[in-house]
C-alpha cells in the first residue's frame, strides 16, 4: 500500500511539473509574441507618423476634392510606393474615415504597373481602431486575417495640413511573415532565458516536495511528543490510581482490625475520619478554564499532587490561550509542575506547597509555576540537555524535560526565567501575542 502511495506521489510529481514546465513555456512564449507585436507596431508608428509629415498635403487635398486616378493620385501613389519599399511593408496607403464604423482606402502605395485597389473601397480596419481615429488618434491593430490580402498587422496615423487639420489617415500593413520571422529570431535569442524559466519551475517544485517532507517529519515529531506527553500523563494518572486503592485496602484492613479486637468505637471515629477527607476530595474545586486539554492537564497534576501530599493551588484567567498549540501548553506546564513536584517532595508534608497560575495580558501569555523546595544549584545549566539536580537511577531517564521546555518556549520568541532561593523557587514562562 505505501509503495502504491509513493508511486502515485511520483506520478503526479511528473505530471506536475510536466504541466507547470508546459504552462511556463507557453506563457513565455505569449509574452515573447506580443512583445514582438507591439515592438513592431511601435516602430512602424513612428515610421507613418514620418511619411504622413512628409507627404504633399496640398496635392492630398486636391486629389480629395475630385479623387480619381488624376496627376495628384499617381505622384502621391508613387511617393507611398516608395516609402513602401524603403521601410519594407506590406502595403502604405491613405484611408478616408468619415464614421465610426469603417474606413475607406483611398491611394495604396503600389507600383504603377499593378492594377486593382479601386478607390474608396471598404478598408479592413476593425471598428474599434477606426472609432480611434475619428477621434484623432493614432491606432495599431493585432494580427488581422483579410482573404484578399492576407494576414497582416496594421497602423494608422492622421494626416494634417499646414492648419493642423486632420485631413486623411496614413495607414501602414506589415506582413505577418515579417512579424514571424522576427518573432523566430527573438525565440532563437530567448532559449537560454527559457531554459532558465523551466529550471526555476524545476528547482521551486523540488524545494516544495523537500520543504512537504520536512513539514511530514516535524508533524511526526509532533505525534511522537504528543503521544510521549500522552503516555507520561497517563501512567500518572494511573499511579495516583494505584495510589489511591493501596490506601484504601489499607484503610479498609486497618477498620477490619479494630472490629476483630472488639474496638467499634474507634473504628466508627477512623471511619469517620475517611468520610471527612473522602467528602474534602470530592467537594474540591474543579479546575474550569477556557482550553479543555489545559483544564485536564492541571486536574489530573492536581490529583497527582494530593496523592504526594502536596497543596496545589491553581490560578488561571478565563481564556482558551489558542494562540499556542495545546500540545505545546502540555509541554511547558507539565515538565514544569513534575519537577516542582519533585522538588516540594523532598520537604516535610506541612511544608509540601505548589503555585500554578496561567493569565493572559494585553499582549502575551504569562505562566508561572512555583514550589517551595531547596535552593537549584548551577541555574545556568539547568536547561541543557541530560542534566539534573535530581537522584540517578538506571532505569530512569533524565535531565530532558528542562530543555523540551527551553525549546518549545523558544519557537514562541518567548523568553523564561527562574528565580530560586532556600525557600521557594519560581519558573515564569512569557509569550508573546504580537
Amino acid at each position: 500500500m505505501r509503495n502504491k502511495k509513493i508511486r502515485i506521489i511520483i506520478v503526479l510529481s511528473i505530471v506536475m511539473l510536466l504541466f507547470f514546465i508546459c504552462l511556463n513555456l507557453i506563457i513565455s512564449y505569449m509574452s515573447m509574441k506580443n512583445s514582438v507585436e507591439e515592438a513592431i507596431a511601435n516602430q512602424n508608428l513612428k515610421s507613418a507618423k514620418s511619411i504622413a509629415e512628409s507627404i504633399d498635403t496640398e496635392k492630398y487635398e486636391t486629389f480629395l476634392e475630385n479623387p480619381v486616378r488624376n496627376k495628384e493620385y499617381w505622384e502621391i501613389r508613387h511617393f507611398l510606393n516608395d516609402s513602401r519599399e524603403k521601410i519594407g511593408a506590406l502595403y502604405v496607403y491613405t484611408l478616408k474615415i468619415d464614421n465610426n464604423i469603417y474606413s475607406k482606402d483611398m491611394i495604396i502605395g503600389v507600383p504603377n504597373d499593378v492594377s486593382g485597389f479601386p478607390i474608396g473601397e471598404r478598408c479592413t480596419v476593425p471598428t474599434k481602431q477606426v472609432r480611434l481615429a475619428l477621434e484623432g488618434k493614432d491606432y495599431t491593430t493585432g494580427v488581422l486575417n483579410d482573404p484578399k490580402y492576407g494576414d497582416y498587422l496594421s497602423v494608422g496615423v492622421p494626416i494634417k495640413d499646414e492648419n493642423q487639420q486632420i485631413i486623411g489617415y496614413l495607414g501602414i500593413d506589415i506582413s505577418t511573415e515579417l512579424v514571424k520571422d522576427i518573432e523566430y529570431k527573438v525565440l532563437v535569442n530567448s532559449t537560454p532565458i527559457i531554459l532558465i524559466n523551466i529550471l526555476f519551475v524545476f528547482v521551486l517544485l523540488i524545494a516544495f516536495f523537500i520543504m512537504n517532507r520536512w513539514y511530514h517529519k516535524e508533524l511526526q515529531n509532533e505525534i511522537n511528543h504528543t503521544e510521549d506527553t500522552y503516555q507520561k500523563e497517563v501512567l500518572s494518572l494511573m499511579s495516583s490510581v494505584h495510589s489511591f486503592r493501596h490506601d484504601y485496602l489499607n484503610h479498609i484492613q486497618v477498620v477490619q482490625g479494630l472490629l476483630k479486637i472488639g474496638n467499634q468505637e474507634q473504628a466508627l471515629q477512623y471511619a469517620n475520619q475517611l468520610l471527612k477527607e473522602a467528602n474534602a476530595l470530592k467537594t474540591s474545586e474543579t479546575i474550569v478554564i477556557g482550553n479543555p486539554a489545559l483544564s485536564v492537564l492541571l486536574q489530573t497534576k492536581k490529583m497527582a499532587a494530593q496523592n504526594r501530599n502536596i497543596i496545589m493551588e491553581v490560578k488561571s484567567t478565563d481564556t482558551d490561550f489558542m494562540k499556542i498549540k495545546s500540545i505545546d501548553i502540555i509541554k511547558i506546564l507539565s515538565n514544569l509542575i513534575d519537577n516542582s513536584m519533585d522538588a516540594a517532595e523532598e520537604l516535610p508534608e506541612s511544608s509540601r506547597k505548589i503555585f500554578v497560575s496561567c493569565e493572559e495580558k494585553e499582549d502575551h501569555y504569562v505562566f508561572r509555576v512555583s514550589n517551595t523546595g531547596p535552593l537549584i544549584a548551577n541555574l545556568e545549566k539547568i536547561f541543557e540537555k541530560g542534566y539534573t539536580t535530581k537522584k540517578y537511577y538506571p532505569s530512569v531517564t533524565r535531565g530532558f524535560g528542562l530543555s523540551i521546555v527551553k525549546e518549545t518556549v523558544e519557537r514562541y520568541k518567548g523568553t523564561i526565567q527562574v528565580d530560586s532561593n532556600e525557600e521557594k523557587t519560581t519558573f515564569i514562562v512569557t509569550i508573546s501575542l504580537i
